[in-house]
């Protein structure tokens, strides 16, 4: 396969670019609306028990959320006439809207809708079943935002915001990165055209990824969240992929000379790493499609596609591209880097990389022993790990659902505005009052409101918890009150029982993403290498580099440190999905690395070089690469660490932590140890195994020494 893309860049080049060309526009004029078309963040599992207690409501006509909470000031006071009036003509504004239904004052809910200094109350809504709760958000910012004296917030309001905010920040993202790639492309592909290439790469695979999405919008339900991964995973792969091709195509430049022998040298050798690369990481994005929340399978589905296509385009559109160009690939560079680039295309068993190489092979125990323990320190916070839910305290304090959650914490008793929810297929009685009885008695109970009686015979709880909403006493108290019995069905709902149930379906789902990405990292690295050894290696330096990082990211998130330099308020806790999420990107991109590296020393053991002298030409000829590679792919993907969205902010410092981790202290260090210790042992594979490999040559293409 590898060789056909070979003969078709080198005999139609000019085709190939023309197709590639008019794709592009296509992807570009109908993937440009992908983002309106795409769903906000979802975090639910349709068979947890609050998504079925709202099946219950929604099917008996229920309304019974609240998703919009205008906060009203009261200078005169809450209870004062000029108070209630105010309260009044904000409540009418907001019956008048269609899509609001249920609509709720200090005059229905009492003396917990005021505030402790009397001076602000607030309205809770809900929205009806079946409105579009995303533009009636929208709607309402447009109508009420300018109200002097209200503000508005909740998860109706929250929405929209955190999708306009994600919004603001990509396009903040693009105008800071792409001007700082290209000046690192430029000194990491040692000239201006091949620094152009790799962005030409990453804008293909971005463009024709966003009409994937477009397309899957029409299908399904996409988060739109799934354009970060793409932005960021798109531009990274890209560079990654473009570097490794361009450096080998120098290096047979150097050897042969300009023509179709070089392309085809380049990518039955750099072509077949990138291949196997991204198959690396398309299944590691692909374990999370097996979680039913919609953030997570979105960016599963995004990763997956940028993943593929960015590898598509590095082996054939780039190949084209470069049979066009020839050695004009150097073009546009000052003489010192042109000096510089030949410098790496000629072979040597010297330079900065073998040298450390050698070192760390002449040490393997003492290197092996001081990286493994310096990894293990920094991954112990992990251990203390928190997890928490999406609200309005991730969006930035200048969004009005942000202030309003501050408020309503400060001022109000936040447990009453967030209460757990019992929806009781029941009619108020003695059955009933037994099992409220109960329920005052658990420990993290405080209180519990009047049952209120609904039609279809349904009746509502407010249970109020002893703790703030998302606490663990909170938290345990929803299961307490789940473990109850009961004389009749009873389900729980609310922000509490959304995150008990979030948690709950995240580790039941995560067993099996996990088993999934290690059988089909072991695949491909055995078919790549035929290895059993090399590839369990890989395996657990992944889970020590993810340990590391998430042991940093615990540091920073959860226990607040840098809020100062990285402008964010720390909620306690890391966000439930972001460490699925992040142990899958992360986790690719290691075994991306590992390919790039395992790739060069196997080809240098094929050629007959020993042990250690494989492993010091692998690093040698891999370790600016993997260097550059990753620092380019820190500057894509950490851009999101400037997002005013704290959960953004988090996933764009911890992949770029693992990264970092990774292609440093795992490839530069602990790898060359561990390979130098196992000997020979690297490449063992039980007999059957090795017989098959050899029969069906997987993974092997004619490569040169």
């Amino acid at each position: 396969m590898i060789g056909s893309l070979a003969r078709l860049a080198a005999q139609h080049p000019r085709r190939v670019v023309l197709v590639a060309i008019v794709l592009t526009l296509v992807a570009g004029v109908v993937g440009s609306s992908a983002a309106d078309r795409l769903a906000p963040y979802a975090a639910e599992d349709p068979q947890t028990e609050w998504v079925r207690a709202e099946a219950v409501l929604a099917g008996s006509g229920v309304e019974a959320g609240v998703d919009v909470v205008a906060l009203v000031k009261t200078p005169s006071g809450a209870t004062s006439r000029s108070g209630r009036s105010r309260v009044e003509h904000v409540a009418s504004l907001l019956r008048a809207d269609a899509d609001i239904g249920r609509v709720v004052t200090l005059e229905q809910g009492g003396r917990g809708f005021i505030a402790r200094d009397e001076r602000s109350t607030y309205i809770a809504a809900g929205f009806r079943r079946g409105a579009d709760e995303h533009a009636a958000g929208r709607r309402l910012i447009d109508r009420l935002g300018d109200q002097p004296g209200v503000t508005l917030g909740g998860s109706g309001i929250a929405s929209p915001q955190v999708t306009e905010q994600t919004s603001k920040d990509l396009k903040r993202a693009e105008l800071l990165v792409f001007p700082l790639l290209f000046a690192l492309s430029f000194l990491f592909f040692r000239s201006v055209v091949a620094a152009l290439l790799a962005l030409l790469v990453g804008a293909i695979a971005i463009a024709l990824t966003l009409l994937g999405l477009r397309i899957g919008a029409e299908l399904g339900s996409i988060s739109v969240f799934a354009l970060n991964v793409v932005i960021g995973l798109g531009l990274g792969l890209a560079i990654d992929y473009s570097l490794l091709i361009v450096s080998r195509y120098r290096e047979e430049l150097a050897r042969v000379g300009p023509g179709t022998e070089a392309l085809q040298r380049t990518l039955a050798s750099a072509g077949r790493t990138v291949l196997f690369s991204s198959l690396t990481v398309a299944a590691a994005l692909g374990s999370l499609l097996l979680f039913p929340q919609r953030f997570l399978y979105s960016m599963g589905i995004g990763g997956m596609i940028v993943a593929l296509l960015a590898a598509a385009i590095a082996l054939l559109v780039l190949p084209a591209v470069l049979a066009l160009l020839g050695p004009r690939v150097n073009a546009l560079a000052p003489t010192r880097l042109q000096r510089a680039a030949r410098a790496d295309a000629r072979p040597a068993q010297s330079g900065g990389w073998y040298r450390l190489s050698r070192a760390a092979t002449r040490r393997p125990r003492l290197i092996a022993a001081a990286a493994a323990t310096l990894l293990i320190a920094l991954g112990t916070p992990f251990l203390d790990i928190k997890l928490t839910a999406v609200d309005a305290s991730v969006l930035p304090p200048s969004s009005s659902a942000r202030q309003v959650d501050t408020a309503l914490k400060r001022d109000f008793d936040v447990r009453r505005t967030t209460p757990i929810t019992l929806v009781a297929q029941t009619r108020p009685g003695t059955q009933l009052e037994r099992y409220l009885a109960h329920v005052r008695a658990l420990p993290g109970v405080a209180d519990v409101s009047p049952p209120r009686p609904q039609d279809a015979g349904l009746t509502l709880v407010d249970v109020i918890a002893r703790d703030d909403t998302l606490s663990d006493s909170a938290q345990q108290a929803v299961r307490d009150l789940r473990a109850l019995d009961a004389p009749f069905t009873v389900l729980s709902r609310g922000q509490t029982a959304t995150l008990v149930d979030l948690k709950k379906s995240l580790a039941d789902h995560l067993p099996g993403a996990l088993a999934l990405l290690a059988a089909t990292t072991f695949i491909v690295l055995f078919v790549m290498t035929g290895s059993v050894v090399l590839p369990i290696k890989a395996l657990v330096m992944n889970l020590l580099t993810l340990s590391a990082a998430f042991g940093i990211l615990v540091l920073i998130f959860q226990h607040g440190r840098l809020e100062g330099l990285l402008d964010y308020t720390s909620q306690g806790a890391l966000e439930a999905t972001q460490p699925i999420f992040l142990f899958a990107v992360a986790f690719g991109l290691s075994t991306d690395y590992a390919v790039f590296l395992l790739a060069r020393i196997k080809e240098a053991r094929d050629a007959g070089a020993p042990n250690d002298g494989a492993i010091a030409l692998g690093l040698e000829r891999t370790g600016r690469i993997v260097t550059a590679a990753a620092l380019l792919f820190c500057v894509a993907v950490g851009a999101f660490a400037m997002s005013e969205i704290v959960f953004l902010k988090q996933l764009g410092i911890g992949t770029a932590l693992a990264v970092l981790i990774d292609a440093t202290i795992i490839r530069a260090l602990l790898v060359p140890a561990l390979m130098a210790l196992l000997g020979e042992c690297n490449w063992w594979a039980p007999r059957p195994l090795a017989r098959l490999h050899k029969r069906f040559r997987l993974g092997d293409e004619a490569t040169p020494a």
